[in-house]
């Protein structure tokens, strides 16, 4: 099985660390993250990586080197010079990660146990164009899912009030939840992904514009198959982007099966 690990961004919320360092390896009680996400997919099956890097790109893939790519096959997915964020990255690692079966797509910073072949279960029995791991957790932006069939229906930021898509309607009957970092994807998504990059604005040379894949999950979930995945089990969950929530991780480390 394959699996893509986001670990290009920028990491503004973990400074001063990532002043000097990517977000990806910030540590857990010793423990680089991104070490932890591959022993953690290793686990489920995984045996194909890509890996896409910008932020002190250099270190990551020393990283990567001094560990002999922790035993599978570890791509490299650059963007040393051009940032295309979540949806741009996975379109630009198309090649990698385009075939038959469904790949994973995992925060970096994102340190959870929940059981992932459940996931991948989900999604290939709804035929699922993509999965995302969804939980009841606060936050200002949620997606919107149904609540018979957890079929994602769009997003609201309940400070604003903003609902998307425009013509959405009432959410009253939907369920709010909030995204975690892990989605399983069909490669079937690349040409929709194709088409919605052909409607933005490439910046300078970069020959793949610079989008969100929930900007397109929001646009395209009227016309294609989103689902929302919450673990039958209970299980960890941390997001190490920004000083607390790293020191919260540490505290709960012993909670994750590495």
């Amino acid at each position: 099985m394959k699996a893509m690990v986001f670990a290009a961004g920028l990491g503004t919320r973990l400074k001063p660390f990532t002043d000097h360092h990517p977000k990806a390896l910030a540590e857990v009680c010793g423990h680089p993250m991104l070490g932890i996400v591959i022993e953690r997919l290793k686990r489920y099956g995984v045996d194909e990586i890509v890996v896409n890097v910008h932020h002190f790109a250099d270190q990551i893939i020393d990283y990567l080197h001094k560990n002999d790519n922790f035993g599978i096959t570890i791509h490299i997915s650059d963007e040393r010079e051009f940032l295309l964020d979540t949806g741009g990255g996975i379109l630009h690692a198309r090649h990698w990660l385009d075939g038959d079966e469904s790949f994973i797509v995992h925060n970096a910073d994102i340190l959870t146990d929940f059981d992932i072949d459940g996931m991948v279960m989900k999604s290939k029995s709804n035929d699922a164009m993509a999965t995302l791991l969804v939980a009841e957790r606060s936050t200002k932006r949620y997606l919107l899912f149904d609540k018979s069939d957890m079929r994602m229906r769009g997003w609201t930021n309940i400070d604003t009030g903003e609902l998307r898509p425009g013509n959405l309607g009432s959410i009253e009957n939907l369920d709010l939840l909030a995204f975690g970092g892990v989605h399983v994807v069909s490669p079937q998504i690349f040409p929709y992904l194709e088409a919605f990059a052909a409607t933005i604005p490439v910046q300078a040379e970069s020959v793949i514009p610079k989008f969100s894949i929930m900007d397109f999950y929001i646009s395209l979930c009227h016309q294609l198959r989103f689902y929302g995945y919450i673990p039958a089990s209970p299980y960890s969950w941390h997001d190490i982007g920004k000083p607390s929530s790293l020191q919260a991780a540490e505290e709960g480390f012993n909670e994750i099966s590495l």
